[in-house]
């Protein structure tokens, strides 16, 4: 089915975004890893399942729509240097998603590609949740101070 080459290109930004979330969230998952830090680094590799997941519908439905999908193409990645800096670069990319998939679904409906925009929202929820996830460790952080923060996820 030949598709409104807008929503291509629409769909084309949000898999980079998705690509550079992998590379990002895997780097902060092994450096976890690396520190002991077990349960954040399986949270974290979750997270990075999940945009896969994300970039492989995207890919999927670029493909339908009789467009190329463009996987060489990749934002810049911003790597914390402790938990925190991991939670919070984490948690910004997330939370510019959030913006991003909205405004893409809102343009996708103006298009009249409603199963773009379906499956847009359907990443939005798991977007949504990652920023809620995010909210939250920042949240622990606070309360707990960050020693005994990190005492719990090794």
């Amino acid at each position: 089915m030949k598709g409104n080459s807008k929503v291509i290109q629409i769909l084309n930004d949000r898999l980079a975004e998705e690509l550079t979330a992998i590379s990002q969230y895997m780097v902060h998952s092994e450096m976890c890893a690396n520190w002991g830090f077990h349960k954040l680094h399986e949270a974290i590799e979750k997270q990075a399942i999940d945009e896969m997941k994300h970039a492989e519908m995207l890919i999927g439905r670029i493909l339908f729509l009789e467009g190329s999908p463009t996987v060489s193409k990749l934002h810049k990645i911003k790597i914390g240097k402790t938990v925190e800096q991991i939670v919070s670069v984490d948690e910004d990319a997330e939370l510019d998603a959030v913006k991003a998939y909205n405004d893409s679904i809102a343009a996708c409906g103006a298009a009249g590609d409603m199963g773009s925009a379906d499956m847009l929202r359907k990443i939005l929820q798991d977007e949504e949740r990652h920023v809620d996830w995010g909210e939250t460790q920042r949240e622990l952080i606070e309360q707990m101070g960050i020693q005994n923060y990190l005492a719990t996820q090794a």
